[in-house]
């Protein structure tokens, strides 16, 4: 059961800027030889190779974005320790916000398999160090693990009447959460998701980010990951959470008392996936195409993602938008979105959060 809802002032919670963050993980390397474990989670077990026999096993650190925490740990990770190909091999996790995970990987975290929310957090770690193939994107499915799009999860029996995006600029009693874009791939996902949606119903590029400013200023919270502004919105902040479709089903299936609302038009979310070049040879690939097999795509399915494997989407499960589904491509792609609007200094979406009084240093 959610809590009561109160009117809050606007708080802004954010990861760790990259500085910081780089700091920090040289103290963790130093004082643990490089070889911990983030998060606690999955089935990890002590010590770097385990005893795999012949098998040839060994220990897969995952490094990705918030939201999948809990489908690697419970779900992909124990099926695939019992495939013919997961023979011997044991896991690490550390989930946390996209950009952040990224940063950490290419400032020395350990990884084996790294997901992320957005393709620009995988492209910095083959700019910085080739730690990922530069065709990564050559990848079965584009290099994309899964498919989600951007919903709007409301309180149970919509009060607000709230059915797309336009809705969200125009209900004065819109309190909104929306992770931070300069922290949260699943923020930018949001916000392009917003100016997409403008884009498509005939407004030009002037409107579209004035759609997205009158959104932003709605914003009640937006914190560091999209897992931190579930758990926000969870817990009584807000009433109205921009969020994965993934996300909003876990949460009715949770006995949440929320419901969630596809938008006339929205994006579809694509998450990259690669193995690193440090990575365990060939457990890290073996276990990257296990999760584009049917068998891999179907837990995801279960989990309320959207396979890319487009013969094993149920409509019913993942109904179409009423009016159309966009991609990220329809501005340039992320290289370009990142500079144009989440440029730190100098993109669209950081002069507006800059007006708001919200931090954009990564």
């Amino acid at each position: 059961m959610r809590n009561a809802r109160n009117t809050r002032r606007r708080s802004v919670t954010i990861g760790l800027g990259a500085g910081l963050l780089t700091m920090l993980i040289a103290l963790v390397i130093a004082g643990c030889g490089g070889g911990g474990d983030s998060t606690g989670s999955g089935s990890a077990t002590s010590g770097g190779e385990s005893s795999g026999g012949t098998s040839g096993g060994a220990k897969l650190s995952v490094v990705g974005y918030s939201t999948p925490e809990s489908v690697y740990a419970e779900s992909l990770e124990p099926a695939f320790e019992k495939s013919p190909q997961g023979k011997g091999v044991s896991f690490s996790n550390s989930f946390g916000a996209s950009g952040d995970q990224s940063r950490a990987v290419a400032a020395g975290q350990p990884a084996s398999i790294v997901h992320f929310s957005v393709s620009s957090d995988m492209e910095r770690l083959v700019e910085e160090g080739e730690l990922v193939s530069k065709d990564w994107e050559k990848e079965p499915y584009g290099g994309y693990a899964t498919d989600s799009v951007v919903v709007i999860l409301v309180e149970k029996g919509n009060p607000l009447g709230i059915k797309s995006f336009k809705d969200l600029e125009e209900n004065e009693k819109a309190e909104v959460i929306t992770p931070n874009p300069f922290s949260s791939g699943s923020a930018r996902w949001n916000i392009m998701a917003v100016y997409g949606s403008a884009i498509e119903e005939g407004a030009n590029e002037a409107e579209a980010l004035e759609a997205v400013k009158k959104v932003l200023e709605k914003t009640t919270a937006q914190p560091g990951s999209g897992r931190d502004a579930f758990s926000a919105f969870a817990q009584g902040e807000g009433n109205v959470l921009l969020t994965y479709e993934n996300e909003a089903i876990k949460a009715e299936k949770e006995g949440e008392e929320v419901e969630y609302v596809i938008p006339p038009y929205t994006i579809q979310i694509e998450t990259p996936i690669a193995v690193t070049e440090e990575a365990p040879e060939p457990q890290a690939e073996n276990f990257l195409k296990w999760m584009w097999s049917n068998e891999g795509q179907e837990i995801w399915a279960e989990n309320g993602y959207r396979p890319v494997n487009p013969k094993l989407v149920d409509p019913k499960q993942f109904p179409a938008p009423e009016k159309g589904l966009f991609k990220i491509a329809k501005f340039g792609g992320w290289s370009k979105v990142k500079d144009e609007f989440f440029d730190e200094e100098k993109g669209s979406v950081a002069k507006i959060e800059q007006e708001l009084g919200v931090s954009t240093s990564g």
